[in-house]
């Protein structure tokens, strides 16, 4: 039996992922703090196809040895494509930000992704069929002043894994990217200490979590590197942004 894991899967994109692949018939491992969360919508999802096998596993990816834990506690399963979607944001001038969220976000969105994408890389690089997908962003492509360092993060996950899959050409695992530009989730909410927030009056343009899982299928289903969301806001394939530099 082949899993699919995903993480951060209790909203947004990743609750959205986890409907989109389990209407495809794959197996899930579902992985996010809030437990409550994803029974709720491992319950969803069962209500819709019962023959399904669901494993929820709740794990703060902010704390370096739950990281570890929970790449040994998922050793047992025989994993298909492992989606590192859970990250956090933060918004405002780089002398003004909290420099605990900082800390959170860099082991979040850098370390975390980092510790399970290598672990899993070297397990899996030579089996038929396997998939890593990396979640970055559009800002991890550009500059975006006023979200500096949270544009970092997402730039190393770029390289990082864009380099990944130069590196595993010759092996059987894929590595991708999925870049999202602005997507109605919580995130904007969370990253400004906001209680909620309206997405139809606050950015002019933006697409729906939903929408980014379907985008997110397109690259799954592709033999391409990098899906991301443009400056027109569509989402394009291609086989990758950063230049190559061959190693010394």
């Amino acid at each position: 039996m082949e899993f699919t894991v995903i993480t951060g899967a209790s909203s947004g994109i990743g609750y959205e992922a986890a409907l989109a692949f389990s209407a495809k018939g794959k197996n899930l491992i579902l992985v996010a703090r809030r437990m409550d969360k994803l029974e709720e919508l491992k319950e969803k999802i069962l209500f819709e196809d019962n023959t399904l096998n669901i494993v929820l596993k709740s794990s703060d990816l902010s704390d370096r040895g739950q990281v570890y834990e929970l790449y040994e506690d998922l050793k047992s399963y025989n994993i298909e494509t492992w989606i590192n979607n859970a990250g956090l944001g933060d918004s405002g001038l780089i002398i003004n930000e909290d420099l605990l969220k900082i800390e959170s976000m860099l082991r979040v969105n850098i370390d975390a992704v980092t510790i399970l994408s290598t672990l899993f890389a070297k397990e899996y690089a030579d089996k038929e069929n396997t998939q890593l997908i990396n979640v970055s962003s559009a800002m991890g492509y550009i500059l975006a002043l006023g979200n500096t360092i949270y544009s970092a993060t997402k730039y190393y996950v770029s390289v990082y894994t864009e380099g990944l899959a130069k590196e595993l050409q010759g092996h059987r695992l894929k590595a991708k990217v999925l870049a999202p530009a602005i997507t109605e989730t919580e995130f904007i909410a969370k990253a400004n200490n906001l209680d909620s927030f309206d997405y139809s009056t606050g950015v002019k343009q933006y697409h729906t979590a939903k929408e980014m899982a379907q985008f997110l299928i397109k690259l799954y289903e592709s033999d391409h590197i990098v899906g991301i969301v443009n400056e027109k806001n569509e989402f394009v394939l291609n086989d990758g942004i950063h230049p190559i530099l061959q190693g010394l």
